[in-house]
């Protein structure tokens, strides 16, 4: 009786100190504004600013102009040219560009729009890029940060930097849970476009301007190369047949880049990475992060080639074949693409400012979009662990510390008085000291770490399974969820807290872990006791736990989305991707 009085004065003096929260992003209570720095990309021991791409790029081009211009002149590349004139494909297509694939360049279109730029705000949370599995800082080849400070504790949320609104989306530094909103739900309506335009291409004859069927696409993609170069553009079919250098530019794009940049893309989370094994460690996420920005980048080259193609080549002929669906010398096209483009530019200037007043709409219509698919991805029990000599040198660091008097006398004493307090919707309520915690049999785990803002790292953790402890409370039947609550406040005042399904909390790897890499947990990683799940992502691993309770629903705690990130940065319950 002493035991559950204890607990339920323990839940009492908890839950009054979990705060609502706003329903739109308070500039004025968020994260103070600060840029980074020109993008950087490391050379050896040198950072080189990315300006240089910009002279280097128009030297360059002069070149390959001039280059080609002389390579014109030679009889044996006029002679060339003429037997690969730039058609590759021998059967042209008559059916022009039907209904459908104007419609879904359009679609893909706006997709992208909010994909890259939700993009380039996912990146700005993180903005450093490895080939490697470690984000030890000194060691990424991309950054537009400057090197971490080593005279002060220096979080990855201290990493972050802002970026434009024009650019970003919503453009506010450390957005990242909006942004992601944006990104993941866009990209499963162009996942769906873009699987709808593989069965209606090959349905139709449609395949044939973007699939090579002989070996001479390669000649005569040359050919036509040397002929833009030169400024002395080969004569164009379009209507009914793709040259080479545009099919082979297509077919990449098309059946290469838009592939690897979805699975890329999974393998940055946490529940496809644990539990792929060999395939996880190959593709690390730091390899998949800058393969993924990798395709960004052939993505808005592609964008940038292509749109201007399509002015310098003939623009109304060019908007009549994709716009009007004729060919023919009206004006149709023109006259749809000049509304259409001041839609999407309207679209663009507001999505941003719109995003930040209505930043908890952007949540919830986000959940009930990709939610469903964050729960599958849920079902699979992560099994991938590495070796010792896979252990990160470097770990980041993040959170708010926990600055309380109780916790600070259980700090100074070695958290010799520490118990956790676990109650709630249990049959068998328990206060369990860190000696008895450390008695009972224990797990050992080396897993990947992966934190919301893009940075990742391996640990060895030792602990307690939560299912130990989910045999020993006794669940009853009506309990649902579990709720981790934390010594430490959140960034915007009241106690921190996290909630999981009973089902991930039964996984083989959800841990209580109080060691890290085989010492006592330290006090920047969570003592004397913190959360791993190693199918989400880690801010559902609540640090500094102080109690646990078992709860049919979460509505009534906080402002009721299942944690503290959740209620107050926009993040989903669901983070296994």
């Amino acid at each position: 009786m002493k035991n559950i009085q204890a607990m339920q004065a323990s839940k009492s003096a908890i839950e009054p100190n979990l705060v609502g929260a706003e329903d739109s992003l308070k500039l004025g209570h968020w994260m103070p504004y600060h840029t980074g720095i020109m993008p950087q990309v490391r050379i050896g021991k040198r950072w080189i600013s990315i300006w240089w791409a910009i002279p280097i790029a128009f030297v360059a081009a002069l070149f390959a102009v001039a280059i080609a211009q002389e390579l014109r002149t030679i009889p044996a590349v006029q002679d060339f040219i003429l037997r690969y004139p730039g058609d590759a494909t021998p059967v042209s297509v008559t059916s022009g560009f039907p209904w459908w694939l104007r419609a879904q360049h359009f679609f893909n279109a706006f997709f992208m729009m909010f994909i890259i730029r939700a993009g380039i705000q996912i990146l700005a949370d993180y903005p450093r890029l490895f080939l490697q599995r470690d984000c030890t800082p000194g060691k990424e080849w991309f950054r537009f940060q400057h090197d971490v400070p080593t005279d002060r504790l220096w979080t990855s949320k201290d990493d972050s930097v802002t970026i434009p609104g024009w650019l970003g989306i919503p453009g506010v530094r450390h957005s990242v849970g909006l942004a992601r909103w944006w990104h993941f739900t866009f990209d499963l309506l162009w996942i769906l476009n873009g699987l709808l335009y593989y069965v209606l291409l090959f349905a139709t004859n449609q395949w044939l301007r973007v699939v090579p069927t002989s070996w001479s696409v390669f000649p005569n993609a040359l050919s036509t190369l040397i002929q833009y170069l030169s400024l002395n553009f080969p004569v164009e079919h379009t209507w009914t047949v793709y040259n080479g250098l545009q099919q082979l530019t297509y077919f990449v794009t098309i059946f290469i880049a838009a592939p690897i940049a979805f699975i890329t893309g999974v393998m940055q989370g946490p529940a496809f990475s644990n539990k792929l094994g060999w395939f996880a460690k190959f593709m690390n996420r730091q390899l998949a992060r800058t393969i993924h920005f990798i395709v960004l980048g052939w993505f808005l080259f592609f964008i940038f080639v292509h749109t201007t193609l399509v002015f310098i080549t003939g623009l109304r002929k060019n908007l009549n074949y994709m716009f009007a669906g004729v060919n023919d010398g009206s004006w149709n096209g023109f006259l749809i693409y000049i509304p259409v483009m001041i839609i999407l530019i309207g679209i663009w200037i507001m999505v941003s400012p719109l995003t930040i007043k209505y930043a908890r709409r952007v949540q919830m219509i986000g959940e009930r979009m990709v939610g469903y698919i964050q729960s599958w991805a849920e079902l699979w029990d992560p099994q991938t662990q590495y070796t010792e000599k896979d252990i990160s040198p470097y770990f980041w660091v993040n959170g708010t510390l926990p600055t309380s008097d109780e916790y600070n006398r259980l700090k100074e004493g070695n958290f010799a008085d520490y118990k956790i307090i676990i109650g709630g919707l249990v049959e068998n309520p328990q206060e369990i000291s860190y000696a008895a915690l450390k008695s009972m049999p224990k797990q050992d785990q080396i897993t990947k770490h992966f934190c919301i803002q893009g940075w990742s790292g391996v640990a060895k953790w030792g602990g307690v399974p939560v299912r130990d402890i989910i045999k020993i409370v006794k669940p009853k039947p009506e309990a649902r969820y579990v709720v981790f609550y934390s010594f430490a406040e959140g960034a915007d005042g009241g106690i921190y807290y996290d909630v999981h399904s009973m089902r991930n909390m039964r996984h083989h790897l959800s841990l209580l872990a109080y060691e890290m890499n085989g010492e006592p947990l330290n006090f920047l990683h969570g003592a004397p006791l913190r959360l791993r799940c190693e199918n989400q992502l880690g801010f559902k691993m609540v640090k500094w736990i102080r109690a646990i309770e078992f709860v049919h629903d979460f509505k009534h705690l906080g402002a009721g989305h299942g944690g503290y990130n959740e209620d107050h940065e926009f993040y989903g319950y669901r983070m296994p991707i």
